[in-house]
């Protein structure tokens, strides 16, 4: 295996499904909205009076640069994750076949990846504005701190959630350079979601937490009783999504990306039970890597074409 195979496979690069769609949900808003209050100008960009606000070459290179943030600061988080648990991944016949227990990362080679991404990850913030720069030890921090809740929390799904869902807010603020109300909404829609698929996958683990003395909503509740936690969170993501659509005066396109995307919400814990988690990966990748990409394919055709 290729050292680039191994690191790929260490961070889960295929999970990026889940937030990179959220982000480009966020820029697509901001440019969208940047160009209604100014004039725009195809062949330079968005014109306010007589100056250039910003080119369209500008914000390709913005465009860019949130794609990067967005793989380094997964990787980070991810990478750190593995460094933190491999004692635990060791002892858990799940997961002792992950890249640091198996011996096919050294620990000390996935800890030098986690500081490289995260200097790369400040670094790409420094070349998009001074909001997203001065933001960016904020946004390590809880995407770091989550690998530490297990520990001591079972509300660890939730700062889970918390992480990802700077994905949408963050990518408005690389061209808004300031808050606003539709992408935190987005931003409620993530934490949510991601905390309520969380619990399920946390569910193949509920036996071994608890004889690590390791804090999860499962390990804490049981089965039944983190299923119905899970429902909930995503009942409170689907009324998020729901409300967006309303206050952001979203078309046809839109509803039917919420039809999709609270579809994969049911569908999930329709397939998982308390005594059945044979299909907890199909709920997990397949069920939310579906509701992510066709949601954000939908609001992205609503956002450029009505």
């Amino acid at each position: 295996m290729s050292n680039i195979k191994k690191y790929l496979s260490l961070v889960k690069f295929s999970h990026t499904i889940f937030a990179m769609p959220f982000a480009l949900i966020g820029f697509s808003l901001a440019t969208t909205q940047l160009s209604h209050q100014l004039n725009l100008v195809e062949t330079i960009g968005f014109v306010s009076g007589n100056k250039v606000v910003i080119s369209w070459k500008e914000l390709g290179i913005k465009f860019l640069l949130v794609i990067l943030c967005m793989i380094f600061a997964r990787s980070a988080a991810m990478a750190f994750n593995r460094y933190l648990d491999r004692s635990f991944d060791a002892k858990n016949p799940r997961t002792a076949i992950r890249e640091i227990p198996a011996g096919i990362i050294s620990k000390e080679n996935a800890l030098r990846f986690v500081i490289i991404n995260c200097i790369l990850f400040v670094a790409a913030t420094f070349f998009i504005n001074r909001i997203c720069f001065y933001l960016s030890p904020v946004a390590l921090f809880v995407i770091l701190f989550y690998s530490y809740t297990k520990r001591f929390t079972a509300l660890c799904h939730l700062v889970l959630g918390v992480g990802l869902s700077l994905a949408p807010i963050g990518a408005y603020l690389a061209v808004a350079a300031r808050f606003d109300v539709l992408p935190v909404l987005f931003s409620f829609t993530v934490l949510f979601w991601v905390s309520g698929f969380d619990i399920i996958y946390a569910l193949q683990d509920e036996a071994f937490d608890k004889s690590q003395n390791l804090h999860s909503i499962p390990a804490v509740l049981g089965k039944s009783k983190a299923l119905r936690v899970s429902e909930l969170l995503h009942l409170l993501s689907a009324a998020c999504v729901v409300y967006g659509g309303i206050y952001g005066h979203f078309g046809w396109l839109y509803w039917m990306g919420i039809a999709v995307f609270i579809a994969m919400l049911i569908y999930q814990h329709t397939i998982v039970k308390p005594n059945d988690l044979t299909k907890v990966n199909i709920a997990f990748m397949t069920a939310n890597g579906i509701a992510s990409v066709v949601f954000a394919v939908f609001v992205l055709l609503d956002i450029f074409l009505l």
